[in-house]
């Protein structure tokens, strides 16, 4: 098996494991911020204990600068968590999921609203037909927005956590010379004491046997799938892996249906193909030749360069 074979088996397996996180998540019967709170305390044990067995914690390559940029993205990565699981809850899973994936097109924006970089007629023109997909798969109907309600809090709440992982990802852009797992237990570690004071722990009283699938979030969709990513994408061409992230949202909407028995309908199937064509050619586009990169130590800048933009792609 040649590597970039052996990577989109690894990436593959991520995103079937990301598109089950939906399902985990109401199964567990938690309210979200005690979900996202069990997540990033077992999915802190898990890539804690990973990192330690391979030895990366030594020379681990933080900065002041670089650790606080770590922090900073994993404030936005937890309460993206939140507001993801909330739309859960308001909309369903696949629309949640689908509406969730215009994070790319937030990346340009913000990229050219924060960072002065560049925004081509191309890309304006894809991001609108982004918003006309948008439109049709969320199913907002005027009278959803004159009579407000829980529907359209639940497209707001996943458009809201798209955003939030925008800015967690041109954060972590900006991070070079450290391991991406460090990064993501950086992140995670984070939500431990961010998400303390919200956890509800009287309402985990009566969890019983649904506590294996907060356990799942964490050492599954938390754990082994952001393994299985970052060793994929150090060995895949951004063009495999802007596809291959696709199989999450598929696969978010098969189970949504086998399990829930809930689907969109004709007219917001319509609006799945234009996110998806708009989404790959926004993440593939050309970009100017940049200059060589600063040399750092060891080959970590790399794989955590190569792992900032794609990583968008997951929950």
């Amino acid at each position: 098996m040649t590597p970039e074979h052996k990577g989109t088996a690894q990436l593959t397996t991520a995103m079937m494991l990301s598109g089950t996180l939906g399902v985990f998540v109401v199964e567990s019967g938690a309210p979200p911020f005690d979900v996202v709170f069990f997540r990033v305390l077992f999915g802190a044990l898990a890539l804690g204990g990973y990192v330690a067995a391979r030895g990366r914690l030594r020379d681990h390559g933080f900065t002041r600068r670089t650790f606080a940029l770590a922090v900073l993205g994993g404030v936005f990565i937890v309460f993206n968590w939140v507001l993801l699981f909330q739309s859960y809850e308001n909309t369903s899973i696949s629309v949640a999921t689908v509406v969730y994936h215009m994070q790319p097109f937030y990346v340009v924006l913000l990229g050219a609203l924060l960072f002065r970089e560049r925004l081509t007629a191309a890309k304006v023109g894809w991001i609108a037909v982004a918003f006309a997909g948008l439109i049709l798969v969320s199913g907002v109907t005027p009278a959803d927005l004159s009579g407000g309600g829980a529907y359209l809090t639940g497209v707001g709440q996943a458009l809201l956590a798209a955003l939030l992982y925008g800015l967690s990802t041109l954060v972590t852009k900006r991070i070079t010379g450290v391991r991406p797992h460090l990064i993501a237990l950086v992140q995670v570690l984070v939500g431990i004491p961010l998400l303390l004071p919200f956890a509800d722990f009287g309402a985990m009283s009566g969890t019983g046997a649904d506590w294996g699938w907060l356990v799942g979030l964490g050492l599954l969709h938390t754990g082994v799938m952001y393994v299985l990513m970052y060793a994929a994408y150090a060995q895949l061409p951004t063009s495999k892996i802007a596809v291959v992230a696709f199989v999450y949202p598929a696969v978010a909407m098969v189970m949504d249906w086998a399990v829930y028995g809930h689907h969109i309908g004709l007219v917001q199937a319509l609006g799945v193909p234009l996110i998806v064509t708009a989404s790959l050619k926004v993440t593939l586009a050309r970009t100017p030749a940049a200059g060589p990169a600063p040399r750092t130590a060891g080959h970590a800048p790399q794989a955590a360069s190569r792992t900032a933009t794609p990583a968008a792609c997951e929950a």
